[in-house]
């Protein structure tokens, strides 16, 4: 009996503090579970801060872009008119080429008609072309390379020949027309 009087006393006392315990340990629990809330609160309060810069950026480079925003009838406006400039340009320039090849072609013309005249002057003063030779020069001679610079009198010259000796052995026929590079018998009398 006394055991039981005992268990009596103890009992209640035993159950109470196993009432009070979980009841603390409850509290603790929800202490921490506000407090991580709190700490969850304030993450989200600053990520919503960020969020609402991020979304005021993007809403001034939406409002920028707006700004710059062309619609495709003012590109296809704009691409007539440069192709109206171009077309424009190419015809003026067209134009210009065309009177600067004019006036150019004139002024060939007046210089090619003038040479054309001196030439008929000056063939109308020459001597007439021999077209007859002798062979009636010395046999005995040099070979001459023409040189640049060099005239049939020059030649007859240095090598102490007749021109018209020089003509007969080579049948030249227009004394103006030897040219650089020809090799020549040099007729020399003894």
């Amino acid at each position: 009996m006394r055991h039981r009087f005992i268990l009596a006393l103890i009992l209640p006392a035993a159950l109470s503090i196993a009432q009070v315990q979980p009841v603390q340990v409850e509290v603790a629990h929800l202490r921490e579970d506000v407090r991580g809330l709190v700490q969850r609160v304030g993450e989200l309060s600053l990520r919503i801060e960020q969020l609402e810069r991020e979304n005021n950026a993007l809403r001034n480079q939406t409002n920028a872009a707006a700004e710059s925003f062309v619609t495709m009838k003012m590109l296809n406006d704009a691409v007539t008119d440069l192709n109206r400039t171009i077309r424009s340009s190419a015809a003026t320039t067209k134009s210009e080429t065309l009177q600067q090849v004019a006036t150019q072609m004139e002024r060939l013309a007046r210089q090619t008609n003038a040479a054309i005249d001196s030439l008929a002057k000056g063939m109308a003063t020459r001597p007439p072309v021999n077209t007859i030779f002798t062979e009636d020069y010395p046999k005995e001679g040099v070979s001459y390379t023409v040189q640049r610079g060099d005239t049939l009198s020059s030649i007859a010259q240095k090598h102490g020949a007749r021109v018209a000796d020089i003509m007969n052995a080579n049948k030249i026929t227009d004394p103006t027309r030897i040219q650089v590079g020809q090799t020549l018998f040099i007729p020399v009398a003894k």
